[in-house]
């Protein structure tokens, strides 16, 4: 099984929570990795999310550094909700 690994950066205007997240998050720009596996047995090459980690704190902050298994819809609903304010 092939794994793919995909990093980008999510911002937040305003804080934020997350149902994996200890506390609510102050706003900020977050670290997002996102890892994928391929579909085996099927005849063209396709990938399914298999883990969405959000690293904390914002990447502009200072402190100690933790890793969150979120749920990658939830967090794409927290940050629409986040533009919409």
């Amino acid at each position: 099984m092939t794994t793919r690994t995909t990093e980008m950066t999510v911002s937040f205007r305003h804080p934020f929570s997350l149902k994996a997240l200890q506390e609510e998050q102050p706003a900020g720009r977050y670290r997002v990795v996102i890892d994928e596996e391929d579909i085996p047995n099927i005849s063209f090459l396709a990938y399914r999310r298999a883990a969405t980690m959000l690293h904390t704190p914002a990447v502009d902050t200072q402190g100690m550094s933790h890793v969150f298994m979120v749920n990658y819809d939830e967090l794409m609903q927290a940050l629409a909700a986040d533009e919409g304010k």
